[in-house]
């Protein structure tokens, strides 16, 4: 019983409300990657605060085959955009490492991510902004993030709401269909990200909102992921003194 309407109006007003609290005179700074989640998030901030105060940052590493999703996204939107190729950024980095330690497959993984991060807030910094998180809650829920990366920033418009949710306000928002209903790939290792989580998103939505789920195996995965994931959004733990 998603009311698309009601909810795209509270999240426009609570972006709203945030500006005004966290500064009225700031732009609103997101990495925009071409999916739903950076499109309905990038839509969301326009409705919000105007065309001219949304900036998307584009990241590609090295060639990325979809960046003209992102370009086609900025154009629907109008809003300005800065194009930046991180993959110096990202070799130069491993090349800094020293000859005696093998970085990680999962450190490897990782760090384009996080480097894009860096990115969005150097640009935020430099444009009087906040950055915007496109996370959404269907990832958070089995970590499907990447922290200090793609998992944090000032506000989050999308985190309490599913993917189908997210879907549901893209199209309420006129987003290009492509856009909205695009096969969600990590941009890491190529796989879509069902392949890489072992069910789909469909399945994940259904037990979020209801409980309910047809495999015992996928619900101990997905029970598994959410526990062992939930620090990445936690606070980092903070030794009090007893002073």
């Amino acid at each position: 019983m998603f009311d698309a309407v009601r909810v795209k109006n509270e999240c426009v007003a609570w972006i709203r409300d945030f500006f005004a609290a966290n500064g009225p005179d700031c732009n609103a700074v997101l990495g925009i990657s071409g999916g739903k989640d950076s499109s309905v998030a990038a839509a969301l901030c326009v409705e919000a605060l105007g065309a001219d105060r949304v900036i998307g940052v584009l990241m590609p590493c090295g060639e990325q085959a979809d960046i003209d999703c992102s370009l086609k996204l900025v154009r629907h939107l109008g809003i300005r955009h800065y194009i930046v190729n991180i993959k110096d950024a990202v070799e130069g980095l491993k090349a800094a490492v020293p000859a005696d330690l093998s970085l990680s497959t999962q450190s490897i993984t990782n760090l384009p991510p996080r480097i894009r991060m860096a990115t969005v807030y150097a640009v935020s910094q430099s444009v009087n902004g906040r950055v915007c998180n496109t996370c959404n809650l269907s990832e958070d829920w089995v970590g499907y993030s990447t922290r200090y990366g793609d998992s944090v920033g000032d506000f989050s418009p999308l985190s309490r709401l599913t993917v189908a949710e997210v879907k549901e306000l893209g199209h309420l928002l006129g987003l290009p269909y492509d856009l909205v209903e695009k096969v969600p790939i990590d941009g890491l290792c190529g796989k879509t990200d069902e392949d890489n989580l072992g069910f789909t998103y469909a399945v994940l939505d259904r037990y979020i909102r209801t409980g309910e789920i047809d495999d015992p195996a996928t619900k101990e995965r997905i029970d598994r992921l959410h526990r062992i994931n939930q620090f990445k959004l936690e606070l980092m733990p903070v030794f009090e003194p007893n002073l």
